[in-house]
């Protein structure tokens, strides 16, 4: 891939971009185009290569996980197969980690041949490549512009990088351990009201209990039942927490919640129907002094639902930025729209792909 960078369009904007982005470099390689995993994010990579005419030649799991069967047609083998086979290839990473022996060997792949992780949404149909950071870039500049130190304009930059190419060494270039907030800019204070929205089975709960010595209420909000039922067995101990097996959106109401008791469970046509709040609604007027916002998609939605909330209380809030393309400038300007006066920062911690990447508003 080529290395020379060009500036945005406009000149104060210091993120840069490739001449040719990941997807125009796998059109134009000759080297051959293997996939490392199976599954959704799979299907979503195969989707769009073959939206844009360019075919791969192999499937691999990781060694523990080849088993015999087929994928798009494709034999599942093992790396070592496929290097023996082709020599010199490139590996397409197509499933998410946080494990850190799975990232550790992805590193070791990553250090033999061409590895690139293409980003593709977990949720809408929008890539990020290079024609839509051109379209985007006086959004991407203002939001670039009001980020508060110099490792959110570093985790920007990189992210924006790492979209267009695919190089995973922007990741590891900006990522921070989980504390690293709390240490300096987020710091939990006690009597804070936290709302867990996306509490999965209460691991953020757990966290922010360990992080304050009282507190004055939590709000956990998980919307799959079966995942909920987790959440009300692992927190059982926890007192002073209000449970809502519902979804969180704009407004108050019914809707249809595909369940999927993992990453991915999200409103749609097709799914089962609960309960659905928004912000302002769930609080009806109580206090929030902490938000915590990871719920596959509906950030966007939910900011709009709690337009009350944040005008009138200025909650500090963590919002998760990585499930659509469009959350990297959508979310900080529609908070902003609601009210100027937050310090924005971005935190990425060790993920692959831009998983687990969040803006804090202080």
């Amino acid at each position: 891939m080529q290395n020379d960078l060009v500036k945005g369009r406009n000149s104060s904007y210091n993120v840069y971009i490739m001449k040719n982005d990941l997807w125009n470099y796998l059109k134009q390689t000759q080297k051959p185009i293997v996939l490392y995993g199976m599954g959704n994010g799979a299907d979503k990579i195969i989707n769009e290569l073959n939206s844009r005419g360019i075919s791969f030649s192999g499937v691999f799991a990781s060694d523990g996980f080849v088993r015999p069967k087929e994928f798009h047609g494709f034999k599942v083998t093992s790396y070592s197969e496929l290097k023996t086979r082709f020599g010199n290839m490139i590996v397409l990473l197509c499933f998410g980690s946080t494990r850190d022996d799975v990232l550790n060997n992805i590193k070791k792949i990553a250090a033999t041949d061409e590895l690139y992780a293409p980003d593709v949404p977990v949720f809408g149909e929008t890539i990020f490549d290079l024609g839509y950071a051109k379209q985007n870039a006086s959004d991407l500049e203002y939001v670039y512009n009001r980020l508060a130190d110099d490792i959110s304009r570093l985790t920007f930059k990189n992210t924006v990088l790492y979209k267009l190419t695919g190089n995973i060494n922007y990741l590891f270039e900006c990522e921070i351990d989980n504390d690293e907030p709390y240490r300096t800019f987020f710091s939990l204070k006690d009597n804070e009201t936290f709302m867990d929205l996306g509490a999965y089975r209460g691991d953020t709960v757990k966290e922010f209990i360990k992080r304050v010595n009282d507190f004055r209420k939590i709000y956990a909000v998980e919307p799959d039942k079966k995942t909920f039922i987790k959440l009300l067995r692992d927190c059982a101990d926890i007192k002073k927490i209000e449970y809502f097996n519902a979804c969180i959106s704009e407004k108050c109401g019914k809707q249809s919640f595909k369940m999927n008791s993992s990453r991915g469970s999200s409103l749609g046509s097709n799914g089962e129907e609960i309960d659905c709040y928004s912000i302002d609604g769930l609080l009806n007027g109580n206090e929030a002094t902490l938000i915590k916002m990871d719920i596959e998609g509906e950030e966007l939605s939910a900011i709009k639902g709690a337009e009350k909330t944040i005008l009138n209380q200025k909650p500090r809030m963590q919002i998760s930025c990585y499930h659509r393309s469009e959350d990297l400038t959508a979310l900080p300007t529609a908070v902003m729209k609601i009210r100027d006066d937050y310090k924005i920062y971005m935190r990425h911690t060790p993920s692959l792909p831009a998983w687990d990447t969040y803006y804090y508003f202080v």
